[in-house]
């Protein structure tokens, strides 16, 4: 199972950084992609995960996915992250 390489959490709601691995044309490189979730508990009160968000979880989401965003600018040996954000 592959493990996360850093997972930021801000009340229930979480941004989890996987480090993963590709091949193009017999070429391997590394790659980054984020989860964002939000834990609750079920009606058995056993705890659960969802990718939908309420409107007071976006400033956690904000500041888990900044902080996300910090870690693979801090930690990428290049100083620059291959996948540009589009707004």
């Amino acid at each position: 199972m592959n493990r996360p390489e850093k997972k930021f959490k801000a009340g229930a709601v979480s941004a989890t950084i996987w480090k993963n691995e590709g091949q193009n044309n017999g070429k391997s490189f590394v790659f980054h992609t984020i989860s964002l979730t939000r834990g609750y508990k079920d009606k058995q009160g056993e705890w659960k995960n969802s990718s939908s968000l309420r409107p007071g979880d976006l400033p956690k989401a904000a500041l888990v996915l900044g902080k996300a965003y910090e870690h693979l600018i801090l930690h990428n040996e290049e100083g620059v992250i291959e996948e540009e954000l589009v707004v």
